[in-house]
C-alpha cells in the first residue's frame, strides 16, 4: 500500500471536521451541478478573467445575461466550496475583532452583492487542469444519471445505470459507438487521457526485446497501435475487440497510414467463439482489464495462454489504485470503480496491485517484471510469462 494513503489506517480527523465532510456528501449532487452551471454558462472562466481585481455578482449578471439571484446562489456556494473566493481588501475593517464591523461590512452589501470575486485555487483546477476537466466531464455525461440506480447494479450484478442511454446493450462498450456525440467525446476523452499519458514510458518498456509481432487487446480505436507502428519500423500489431471498436480502429490506421501493419480480430474475447490467432511476441493490453471481473480475467488469461508459447511476454498496463503516488489519485480510480459497477458493465473495477496479480497468475502465468509510477497518472506495467 502507497505510504501517502495513511488516512485508509488511522482516524484522527477531528469531529467538527468530519462532520463537514459528511454534509459535503450529503449535499454532493447539488454542489457538483452547480460547480458544471457555473463552467457552462462561462462564469467561472469570466471570474477567472477578472484576475486579482475581481468581479461582482452584478458585473457577472450584466455580462452573462443570466439574472443576479441565479448568480449570486451559484457564487454563494462556489464560496462554500472554496472554489472561489471575496477580494481580501473589499471589506478591510471586517479585519478588527469588533462585531460592529462585520455587521457594518455585511450592511454595506446590497441585493446579492458578495463583493469582488475571484478565483480560488480549486476553481482554477477546475477551469486549468486536464485532469480535473476530463474527470468532471466524463461524472456528468455518462455517469450522473445512472449512478441513482448504483443500489440496483450492486444487488444485481448488472449496468443497472446503462439503461438511461437506452436498454439495447448489456455493457456500455456495445453502446460507445450509438452514444450521442458529447457523451461519446466524454467517455473517449477519459479513456484515452488516463492511458495515453503513459505511452512514452510504455513503449521502451514493452519494445526492449524488438517483438516482431504483438496483439493488442482491448485495442479500441487504435491508438497504442499506431504509436507502436511509429516507434519500431518493423512491427505488425494485430488489435483485437468488438466489432464496433476494430470498425474504428481500421479506419484511424488506414489515415495514418499503416493499413498493411495493423490487422484486426473481431469478437467478444468473451466468448467461446472468439480464437485468438498463434505466433505473438509480445501481448498487450491496455486498460483492458479492469473491464472485467477476476473470474473473467483469468478466463481471458487462459485463452491467451493457450495461444502464446513461452517466450511470450504479456504485458498488462493498468492504474492499480493501492500503487499510486497520492491519494487523490487513489480516489479517482476508486470512484472510476464505481462508474465500472453501474454503467459499464456491472462486475469489475480498478484493481489493487495484489488481487490482478493473482487473478492473472490463476491462468498459468508468472510475474516477471512490474514497473510503477510511469506517466502522471502513475500507471503500472507488469510483465508475465507462462509457467
Amino acid at each position: 500500500m502507497n505510504k501517502e494513503v495513511k488516512s485508509y489506517y488511522t482516524d484522527k480527523i477531528r469531529a467538527i471536521d468530519a462532520k463537514i465532510e459528511a454534509i459535503k456528501i450529503a449535499f454532493s449532487p447539488l454542489t457538483f451541478q452547480a460547480i458544471r452551471a457555473l463552467i457552462e454558462l462561462g462564469l467561472l472562466q469570466k471570474i477567472s478573467d477578472a484576475g486579482d481585481e475581481g468581479i461582482t455578482v452584478r458585473e457577472l449578471s450584466k455580462l452573462s445575461g443570466i439574472s443576479e439571484y441565479g448568480v449570486g446562489v451559484l457564487s454563494e456556494m462556489a464560496l462554500g466550496m472554496g472554489v472561489i473566493k471575496i477580494r481580501r481588501d473589499d471589506c478591510p475593517s471586517a479585519s478588527s475583532n469588533g462585531e460592529n464591523a462585520s455587521s457594518q461590512c455585511r450592511t454595506e452589501s446590497s441585493n446579492y452583492d458578495l463583493g469582488h470575486l475571484v478565483l480560488g485555487k480549486i476553481g482554477w483546477f477546475l477551469l486549468e487542469d486536464n485532469c480535473t476537466r476530463v474527470n468532471f466531464n466524463f461524472t456528468n455525461d455518462i455517469c450522473y444519471k445512472g449512478a441513482f440506480n448504483l443500489i440496483d447494479s450492486i444487488k444485481n450484478e448488472k449496468p443497472e445505470g446503462l439503461k438511461v442511454f437506452g436498454d439495447k446493450w448489456a455493457t456500455v462498450y456495445e453502446a460507445l459507438s450509438t452514444l450521442p456525440e458529447r457523451e461519446k467525446k466524454s467517455w473517449f476523452d477519459f479513456d484515452h487521457f488516463y492511458s495515453d499519458i503513459a505511452f512514452p514510458e510504455a513503449l521502451p518498456i514493452v519494445y526492449a526485446k524488438k517483438p516482431k509481432n504483438l496483439f493488442d487487446i482491448g485495442g479500441n480505436t487504435g491508438k497504442w497501435a499506431i504509436a507502436s507502428c511509429k516507434y519500431d519500423s518493423n512491427v505488425h500489431v494485430s488489435i483485437v475487440d468488438l466489432p464496433g471498436q476494430t470498425a474504428v480502429a481500421q479506419k484511424n490506421a488506414k489515415d495514418a497510414g499503416f493499413a498493411d501493419r495493423i490487422s484486426f480480430v473481431s469478437g467478444n474475447v468473451l466468448d467461446s467463439e472468439t480464437k485468438l490467432p498463434a505466433g505473438a511476441d509480445a501481448v498487450w493490453m491496455s486498460q483492458f482489464l479492469d473491464c472485467f471481473s477476476l473470474h473473467q480475467i483469468t478466463k481471458i488469461l487462459k485463452k491467451i495462454y493457450n495461444s502464446v508459447d513461452t517466450n511470450c511476454d504479456v504485458f498488462v498496463m493498468e492504474p492499480l489504485w493501492d500503487m499510486q503516488k497520492f491519494e487523490g489519485e487513489s480516489y479517482a480510480l476508486q470512484a472510476t470503480s464505481l462508474y465500472f459497477t453501474c454503467i459499464a458493465n456491472g462486475n469489475s473495477k480498478m484493481y489493487r496491485y495484489g488481487e490482478l496479480v493473482g487473478a492473472i497468475e490463476a491462468a498459468g502465468f508468472h510475474l516477471v517484471t512490474a514497473h510503477h509510477n510511469l506517466g502522471s497518472n502513475f500507471y503500472s506495467i507488469l510483465n508475465f510469462r507462462k509457467n
